[in-house]
């Protein structure tokens, strides 16, 4: 592929599935309480297909890479664009919870491959000196998405059949499908070393029985050996993965850059963050709905606010690091964004609607600045023969978190709703975002062991010493 025009629709095509996958995550959610009257569940239950779809995404991006190397990236890519749509219709389909949930796991399964090996694709075909164009291409479609999905999602659900926003994809599919046959550059595969299925497994499995014991436990009239059991299995499968990856030679995760001290604050801080931030889009449109009243298109049309907040913080995130420092932006911003999240527990059906879209939208302009500092210093100290390894760690557990993030809001309203007089009421949401900023908050104490100057060589172009980025300060 060496016409510049070929490079720039191919860019576009991965764009553009870029774009289905995330509008996919932002679109449900306004429609949830009209889902769940169609599968005659209660609204709360449905965070478990919300929560598969987005924990699919992440278990599923180590295998998209060996994929790609080992039956070649244009196979790969339309293969994964043809299961995101034919698992679309079924999302569509489904007449019961389960088996809507089993058909957000086949689309995660999709749209895992699809965003990494098409990505792999554009900077694989791209030259150096196109790479800033490229890259932006691919940008913002992640931006947009979030901003149109909820509105989008509550309009159709508030003026249609909440069906629509899943058989949409089918069109959009269709085309990609046929310009990826068009425009894809036949690559051939690269053989590649041999995939952990072990590891991959036992990560997986162990996630999943989590995930499973959270909802479980969630239910009224829970069966506590069943759920104590499926938490038990889950940290047994985890366990023995974490003892699988440190002695394999060619693990599905590399977990040696957790010895860096900036790269482990990002992940082990910073998941606790995306989980507080993935409950955000769950609750808000189910509290404005269920407890406020308001119509499935004016939800989505409130939560707009807190992705324009994030939009418009985009420009100033790097200004505000070279001013401050990582350290201080990530302790004084992410006490914010917790503060800011408590906030919505003060919210009723009297406050003023410009009261609300106010918060949402200074709740998002600080969730873009601590992404933005998050995912700059997590790389800060990382050397480039350990960037891909880190990079898929990085990645996986990014999506993981934002997926728990929903299970967390969930059952931060069962948790509400037990201790109130029922899940509908108010009061079980105010509980819910309680549960929610605490877990952001405690995701900042893991930035107080970071030492003052932590990844100033990224915002101010001097590099520390290695031996001082290779010690966790006095933690260990």
């Amino acid at each position: 592929m060496k016409s510049g025009v070929s490079r720039t629709v191919l860019a576009l095509l991965v764009a553009g599935t870029y774009f289905m996958e995330n509008l996919d995550a932002t679109i449900i959610m306004p429609a949830i309480p009209a889902m769940a009257a169609s599968f005659g569940v209660a609204p709360v239950d449905l965070n478990v297909g919300v929560s598969a779809y987005l924990l699919t995404l992440g278990v599923f991006i180590p295998v998209s890479g060996w994929a790609a190397q080992r039956f070649g990236p244009r196979r790969i890519f339309a293969l994964a664009i043809a299961v995101f749509t034919v698992a679309s219709l079924l999302c569509g389909l489904a007449t019961g919870l389960w088996s809507f949930v089993l058909a957000r796991v086949m689309q995660g399964m999709g749209g895992a491959m699809m965003v990494p090996v098409g990505r792999l694709l554009v900077l694989r075909e791209t030259p150096k000196e196109g790479l800033v164009k490229a890259i932006a291409i691919l940008t913002w479609p992640a931006l947009i998405a979030p901003v149109l999905g909820p509105p989008l999602g509550g309009l159709i659900a508030g003026h249609g059949d909440w069906r629509w926003n899943f058989l949409l994809n089918l069109p959009l599919g269709a085309i990609a499908l046929g310009l990826a046959l068009r425009w894809v550059p036949r690559l051939q595969p690269e053989g590649g070393r041999r995939f952990d299925w072990p590891g991959f497994l036992m990560c997986g499995g162990g996630l999943l029985c989590l995930m499973l014991a959270g909802e479980w436990l969630s239910r009224q009239g829970a069966s506590m050996p069943s759920v104590m059991s499926l938490l038990a299995l889950g940290v047994i499968l985890l366990a023995l993965a974490w003892r699988h990856l440190g002695r394999t030679s060619a693990p599905v995760f590399e977990l040696a850059a957790l010895r860096i001290p900036t790269f482990a604050t990002a992940l082990v801080g910073g998941s606790l963050f995306r989980m507080s931030i993935g409950a955000i889009p769950f609750l808000v449109p189910l509290m404005l709905q269920l407890g406020f009243g308001y119509r499935p298109e004016s939800a989505g049309m409130v939560l707009m606010a807190v992705f324009a907040g994030n939009l418009l913080m985009k420009p100033m995130t790097t200004p505000v690091m070279r001013r401050w420092g990582f350290r201080p932006v990530l302790l004084g911003n992410g006490l914010l964004n917790g503060l800011l999240i408590a906030v919505c527990a003060l919210f009723t059906a009297a406050t003023p609607l410009w009261l609300i879209c106010a918060v949402l939208f200074f709740g998002g302009m600080a969730r873009s600045m601590q992404f933005t500092a998050l995912n700059s210093i997590a790389f800060a100290d990382v050397e480039k023969p350990a960037m891909t390894a880190a990079n898929t760690l990085f990645s996986t557990v990014f999506q993981l978190a934002m997926g728990l993030g929903v299970a967390l809001g969930g059952m931060g309203w069962r948790l509400g709703s037990a201790l109130t007089s029922g899940s509908h009421s108010v009061a079980a949401f105010h509980i819910a975002f309680l549960v929610v900023a605490g877990v952001s908050l405690l995701g900042v104490v893991d930035s107080l062991w970071l030492r003052p100057g932590a990844g100033e060589q990224v915002i101010k172009g001097r590099r520390q010493p290695a031996a001082t980025r290779a010690v966790r300060g006095s933690r260990g």
